[in-house]
């Protein structure tokens, strides 16, 4: 992924050494450690769900296809404004 060699990483380290001191230095590396632990634990988490859900058996398609174009129908149902309601009183009172 990067390309880090050595001479990086001692640059990295000594400026750390540099900026932390050596008290602060080496609990600093555990936290990082720990960090990337558990970014790496929750990659690898993320992975074995996502195959588990692709290897999961293929549902029926039909009633979920019919949900959507329920939702889709039930979407685009044109409504009238608000300002509109005493024209749409008078125009029901005149069908009746």
């Amino acid at each position: 992924m990067f390309e880090v060699g050595f001479s990086e990483l001692l640059l990295v380290g000594i400026v750390a050494l540099l900026v932390l001191g050596p008290e602060r230095l080496p609990v600093a590396a555990r936290t990082l450690g720990r960090g990337l632990g558990q970014a790496r634990r929750a990659m690898q988490g993320l992975r074995t769900q996502m195959e588990r859900e692709i290897d999961m058996p293929h549902f029926e398609r039909a009633p979920l296809q019919r949900l959507e174009q329920e939702i889709r129908q039930g979407i685009s149902l044109k409504v009238e404004p608000a300002n509109d309601a005493a024209a749409v009183s008078v125009t029901r009172e005149s069908s009746s």
